[in-house]
């Protein structure tokens, strides 16, 4: 039996396209074609539709799909693909609090080529299938076995009772990581579907619920879908599972609902297998009071309820939320950018507050699902920015010099050499409370702090200023020796190059 378990394993220097990776998308994405893939890319290019670039600019995609698997009770994961690759993603899995094992399929050019990979990837599969330990065993593969033809819809769909699901996610095909979760939430429920229609299937562990559910799509702080089902109490709702979920039999309890409320829109193919399954979509979420009144009147509508019950959930919550931004206002401007999805919500939070927010920029797409957010927030007279580059948030950042900068490491790293106060988005800003009358405060503290230690800023760059870029870039004992002479040399060829191109030009 291969090393399943061993994501240090090395991968021979001679596999055959490990050289080029997801920053090659072209090549990989051409021999994928070539070996049979077209269907898959094709159906990722129409779920998500990629950007300026070619590449992912954030993490490895499949860092999303594989924290989702690997926060499920019963399921195991197993990755096959380079071995630099798997390292990595086992890494970080654990950095952000994974506590499994992360199962790995190493290959050579001869098991890549010849098919012995499948051979040994349907073996791992079979020598884990413990249906007294998992309900099922998710297969991922990374660029290399995609762009090799690696088919895992070939692999039995259970062994022993034990579900096996595969997916490919190649960064040539998945432009971010927060849309891998959804290729991965999206093929669960895929299968927990056929399952409903094949028979009967396991009750949710609490049991069912006594009034219709709306089921939350999109990982959120864990008090918000609390918050949520305060406010469709008034109205004889209940919250349904989070998808992603945290268990296997929370997939029929999420498709067994009434409605969908897409509070990341990005997940379009989990909300593909919803409107198989017959259950409407509702955008946006209940952020602040416009926010609010209009997705509980929006849920409302979805259940066919009377305007008077909708009516009693937003007396009984919107006054609340009126007062809790009110007592804690923020005052100054502030550019936002991030990759998880929840960016526009964030947005109309902050200005609900009383913040000026000129730009908004989210790596995810434009879709049907964030149209009333995108529209609310231009009303306001706020560029909104779909599939925003690295390049797009830090040029807005330099053009409108805002008194904070919330955005991704890179942003905040730039912000910082600015001088400008800057918050990392995904750990202070996305990690905290954002629904109802909880979350109409929660950004006050964090952001008016940060926006406070302006001072501290020009402190630190006046100090810093210089230091390490340019000649003094790198680690010197003593003084850096500076060679201005080299570079009035370099100078002078690259003008006179110049020269002679203008002159070949004209001829």
């Amino acid at each position: 039996m291969k090393d399943h378990l061993n994501p240090e394993a090395e991968t021979p220097q001679d596999a055959p396209a490990d050289a080029m990776g997801c920053h090659s998308k072209g090549e990989m994405a051409a021999a994928a074609r070539k070996a049979g893939q077209s269907e898959i890319l094709d159906q990722y290019a129409k779920d998500y539709p990629t950007g300026p670039h070619d590449q992912p600019q954030s993490m490895c995609p499949a860092f999303g799909s594989l924290r989702v698997g690997l926060r499920m009770k019963r399921v195991a994961t197993i990755l096959s693909g380079s071995a630099c690759c798997v390292y990595g993603l086992s890494f970080v899995s654990h950095f952000y609090g994974a506590r499994r094992s992360v199962g790995y399929v190493p290959f050579n050019s001869e098991t890549l080529v010849t098919g012995k990979l499948f051979e040994d990837i349907r073996e791992a599969v079979h020598d884990i299938a413990d249906p007294e330990k998992l309900d099922a065993i998710i297969v991922t593969n990374l660029c290399v076995p995609t762009a090799s033809g690696v088919p895992l819809r070939l692999l039995p769909s259970e062994i022993d009772g034990v579900r096996v699901v595969g997916i490919d996610v190649p960064g040539f095909g998945i432009p971010t990581h927060a849309e891998a979760k959804d290729v991965l939430a999206g093929a669960m429920l895929n299968y927990a579907r056929a399952e409903v229609k094949a028979g009967p299937v396991q009750a949710p562990v609490g049991g069912k619920s006594d009034r219709p559910t709306v089921t939350l799509l999109g990982e959120m702080f864990p008090a918000d879908p609390m918050m949520i089902g305060a406010m469709l109490a008034p109205m004889g709702l209940a919250v349904g599972p989070v998808v992603p979920c945290r268990e296997w039999r929370e997939l029929y309890s999420a498709l067994d609902c009434g409605a969908v409320a897409a509070i990341h829109p990005f997940y379009t193919a989990s909300i593909r297998e919803f409107q198989a399954a017959g259950r409407p979509i509702v955008g946006s979420a209940p952020v602040g009071h416009d926010g609010t009144a209009a997705w509980l009147a929006n849920i409302g509508a979805a259940f066919d309820l009377p305007a008077d019950r909708i009516a009693a959930a937003q007396n009984a919550f919107l006054p609340a939320i009126k007062g809790a931004l009110a007592a804690k206002p923020i005052k100054g401007t502030i550019t936002l950018s991030g990759y998880e999805g929840s960016e526009l919500l964030v947005a109309r939070l902050l200005i609900e507050s009383g913040a000026d927010v000129p730009y908004v920029g989210t790596a995810c797409p434009k879709t049907p699902w964030s149209a009333d957010d995108a529209a609310w927030l231009e009303d306001r007279g706020v560029k909104v920015k779909f599939r925003a580059s690295l390049e797009d948030d830090c040029s807005a950042m330099e053009a409108i010099r805002p008194d904070l900068a919330i955005g991704t490491t890179p942003v905040v790293q730039k912000g910082k050499q600015m001088g400008i106060p800057s918050l990392y988005f995904t750990n202070l800003i996305s990690a905290r409370p954002l629904m109802g009358p909880a979350g109409a405060g929660s950004l006050a503290e964090v952001v008016n702090a940060a926006i406070g230690n302006k001072g501290r800023m020009d402190s630190m760059r006046e100090f810093f200023e210089g230091v390490g870029s340019g000649d003094t870039a790198g680690v010197w004992e003593g003084s850096p020796n500076l060679q201005p002479q080299f570079r009035a040399l370099n100078a002078k060829k690259l003008e006179k190059a110049a020269r002679a191109r203008k002159a070949q030009e004209m001829i």
